[in-house]
C-alpha cells in the first residue's frame, strides 16, 4: 500500500460554537478537548494540519473538485439522473442543494462552500495556535506555512466559484465570530497573495522530499501563478509560473497517458505536482470518477470493476483533436467488453450513441474503485499559464511560443504555427488547455474568467442536451440559500437576487 497523507476530521472549537444553542445549559463534561489544551505538542500540531487538509475529502470525494465545473463546460456531460443535468442545463437556483429530489448535494456549489470554509476554519486554528506549540522550530514553521497555503487554496476555490466571498483569517471562538460579511473579489485575492507569501517564506521542502499529499514549495508558487492568472495579474502569473518551471524539480512525463495510469502513480509525481490522493483500500479516501466514467454495467476490464455510464465527453470535443494527438487516446469511441470484444460507442447506453468514454480515471484492479488520483496542479499548467501571461503582456513573442510548444511536443504535435496575432495566440493557448486538462475541473473556469462561456456553451450541444440556456449570471454560482439563512451578514450575489 502506498504511503500518503491520511485525511481525518478533528473537532474544533468553532464546530462546538456553531453547534451550541443560544441558551445556557448546566451539564457535566466527562470528556472533551478544548483548543486551550490542544496544539501543545508536535503531535497536536500535525493532527491539526491534517484536519485542515481534510476538507479536500469533501471536495474530491463528491467530487465537487471536478464535477461541478465539468458538468457545466463544453467537454464533458452527465447522464441526467438524480439532478446531474441541473448544472449542464443551468437550471439551478439559490435553493439547489435543498431540492433533494432534483440535485446531488455533494456535487453542488454548497459542497464547495461548506468544504472550503471548513478547511479555512481549521487552517485558522493551526495558524493561531501552533506558534505556541513545544516542538521543533523548523517543522513548526513548515506546518504553519502549509496552513497558510491551504487557507489561500480554499479562498481561491471560493472566489472562482462565487466571486465576492467572506475572507476568514481568524478562528471562530464564538458563534458571532463565525459570521462574516463578503469582501470584494480584489480583497480576496489580496489575502490569497498574502497567505502565499507566508507559505513561501516557511521553508517548505521541495519535491521529491515532500510526503505524498503534502504541499511542496513549488506547489505554493503554482497556486500563486494560477491565482494571479484568474486575477488578471499577468506579470505575477508569469513570474510564479517561471519559478516552478525553472526550479528543475518537475518535468513532463514522456508519455502523457502515463500520468493517469494507476500503476504509474508514483512515477508521474514528477509532473503531477499536487493531487487529491485516492487510496485503494476500504475504508479509504476515494472519489466517484472511476465509476462515472466507465461504460454502463461494468462492461469491460479497462475501466472500473463497477461502472455506470454516467459521464461522457461530447463527440464534437473528441473530433476537435488532431488524430496524432496522444491526448485523444484518453478518450475512446469504443470499449473492450468482458468477453474481450471491441464494442462501438453506438452500444453505450442509455445516454446516447455518440457518448465518448473518458479514460483518465480507470481503475481495473481495485475492488473499491478508489484510484487513480485526481490532479490539482500539473506542470503543463505552468507552461500554459506562462504562455498566456507572456502573450497578454507582450504579444505572441518567441518566449510565449517556447512555453506552449513543449506541451504540444509531448502530445505528439508539431510546434504551434508562428506569426499569430496576440488574440489568436491566446485563443490557441486556451484551446491547448482544453485538450490538456479535460475532465480535471479546469475548462469551465477558463471559459468564465475569459468571458467566453456565453458564446462557447450554447454551441456545446448534442442529442441529449440540444439546448443549453447559459446566461451572464452563470459566471458565478449563487451563494447557497442555506448559507444566507444561517449568516445574516451575507448578501446574495447581485445577479441572483
Amino acid at each position: 500500500m502506498k504511503k500518503l497523507l491520511k485525511i481525518t476530521t478533528y473537532l474544533s472549537a468553532a464546530g462546538i460554537a456553531l453547534l451550541a444553542p443560544s441558551c445556557q445549559l448546566d451539564e457535566t463534561i466527562y470528556s472533551s478537548i478544548y483548543t486551550e489544551d490542544f496544539y501543545k505538542t508536535a503531535a497536536d500540531a500535525e493532527k491539526g494540519l491534517v484536519s485542515a487538509y481534510g476538507a479536500l475529502g469533501g471536495l474530491g470525494g463528491g467530487p465537487a473538485l471536478t464535477l461541478i465545473a465539468d458538468f457545466s463546460d463544453d467537454q464533458t456531460y452527465p447522464r441526467g439522473v438524480v439532478g446531474r443535468n441541473t448544472l449542464t442545463l443551468f437550471t439551478y437556483d439559490v435553493n439547489y442543494t435543498t431540492q433533494k429530489s432534483n440535485a446531488r448535494t455533494n456535487e453542488s456549489p454548497q459542497q464547495i462552500w461548506a468544504s472550503c470554509y471548513n478547511g479555512i476554519e481549521k487552517a485558522n486554528w493551526v495558524i493561531a495556535k501552533v506558534p505556541g506549540a513545544n516542538m521543533d522550530e523548523t517543522r513548526k514553521k513548515q506546518i504553519i506555512g502549509e496552513a497558510y497555503f491551504l487557507r489561500a487554496f480554499y479562498h481561491w476555490l471560493l472566489a472562482k466559484n462565487f466571486g465576492d466571498v467572506p475572507v476568514k483569517i481568524t478562528p471562530s471562538y464564538t458563534e458571532e465570530e463565525a459570521l462574516t460579511a463578503k469582501s470584494p473579489k480584489a480583497d480576496v485575492y489580496k489575502q490569497i497573495y498574502a497567505d502565499l507569501d507566508q507559505a513561501l517564506a516557511a521553508g517548505l521542502p521541495s519535491y521529491p522530499t515532500v510526503d505524498k499529499g503534502r504541499v511542496a514549495k513549488e506547489v505554493v508558487s503554482a497556486l500563486y501563478a494560477k491565482a494571479a492568472l484568474y486575477n488578471e495579474d499577468w506579470a505575477k502569473a508569469l513570474e510564479k509560473a517561471k519559478e516552478v518551471i525553472n526550479s528543475g524539480k518537475y518535468s513532463l512525463v514522456p508519455d502523457v497517458r502515463d500520468v493517469y495510469k494507476y500503476d504509474k502513480e508514483d512515477a508521474s509525481r514528477v509532473e503531477n505536482m499536487w493531487a487529491y490522493e485516492a487510496d485503494p483500500v476500504s475504508p479509504g479516501l476515494g472519489h466517484q470518477l472511476t465509476g462515472l466514467c466507465g461504460p454502463p454495467g461494468s462492461a469491460g476490464p479497462e475501466f472500473a470493476r463497477t461502472s455506470f455510464g454516467s459521464m461522457f465527453a461530447y463527440q464534437a470535443f473528441f473530433n476537435s483533436f488532431d488524430p496524432a494527438d496522444k491526448r485523444r487516446t484518453l478518450l475512446d469511441t469504443n470499449y473492450v467488453n468482458k468477453a474481450g470484444a471491441i464494442v462501438p460507442q453506438k452500444s453505450i447506453t442509455p445516454i446516447t450513441t455518440k457518448g465518448v468514454l473518458i479514460k483518465k480515471y480507470q481503475d481495473p484492479v481495485s475492488t473499491v474503485g478508489l484510484i487513480p488520483n485526481i490532479p490539482i496542479f500539473r506542470l503543463p499548467d505552468m507552461y500554459l499559464i506562462a504562455a498566456e501571461a507572456e502573450a497578454r503582456l507582450n504579444g505572441a513573442t518567441a518566449v510565449a511560443y517556447d512555453f506552449i510548444n513543449p506541451v504540444r511536443k509531448r502530445a505528439g504535435l508539431a510546434d504551434l504555427k508562428t506569426g499569430l496575432a496576440k488574440d489568436a495566440f491566446i485563443d490557441a493557448v486556451l484551446q491547448e488547455r482544453a485538450w490538456e486538462f479535460f475532465a480535471e475541473g479546469d475548462r469551465w473556469y477558463d471559459l468564465t474568467r475569459t468571458g467566453k462561456f456565453l458564446t462557447v456553451i450554447p454551441k456545446a450541444v448534442n442529442d441529449v442536451y440540444p439546448t443549453r440556456n447559459v446566461t451572464a449570471k452563470n459566471k458565478y454560482f449563487p451563494i447557497p440559500q442555506d448559507e444566507i439563512n444561517a449568516n445574516p451578514k451575507l448578501e446574495q450575489n447581485p445577479d441572483w437576487k
